[in-house]
């Protein structure tokens, strides 16, 4: 189980790298009009709707890495608090501008993950040693 959560925590750590880089690169293309290397807008949401889009996925990701090179023991809940806005984003993108079927499996699976890594990152014993937090 120790490997496991250390894998998890890896993972994640490389999850978050990926979400600071797509963030930035996403407020590059929003702020500049350029796309960087795929184009990162989604035309279906409100200017405003996209910038808390790329300013959630950008504080998730630098958040984190932060946390977790810092052991900042206030990671794991700053980290819940982000990934329930998130979820809040997913839901309004998903039932106010969804435009395709498939988006209903992917919110679904969006959620879960969210709820099981606030999950991992409060409860488990490597989190809670690794940030030194107490809950």
């Amino acid at each position: 189980m120790k490997i496991a959560s250390k894998i998890l925590l890896i993972v994640l750590l490389i999850w978050t790298m990926v979400m600071l880089i797509w963030g930035l690169s996403g407020f590059f293309e929003y702020f500049t009009g350029i796309k960087p290397v795929i184009h990162l807008q989604n035309s279906a949401y409100p200017k405003t709707v996209q910038f808390v889009h790329w300013l959630l996925i950008t504080l998730t990701g630098g958040t984190f890495i932060f946390g977790y090179f810092l052991k900042w023991k206030w990671t794991p809940y700053v980290m819940v608090m982000l990934f329930s806005n998130l979820a809040i984003l997913c839901t309004i993108q998903t039932f106010d501008f969804m435009s395709e079927q498939w988006s209903y499996t992917a919110y679904i699976t969006e959620i879960v993950l969210y709820v099981l890594l606030s999950a991992f990152l409060l409860f488990s014993s490597l989190s809670k040693s690794h940030f030194k937090h107490r809950i």
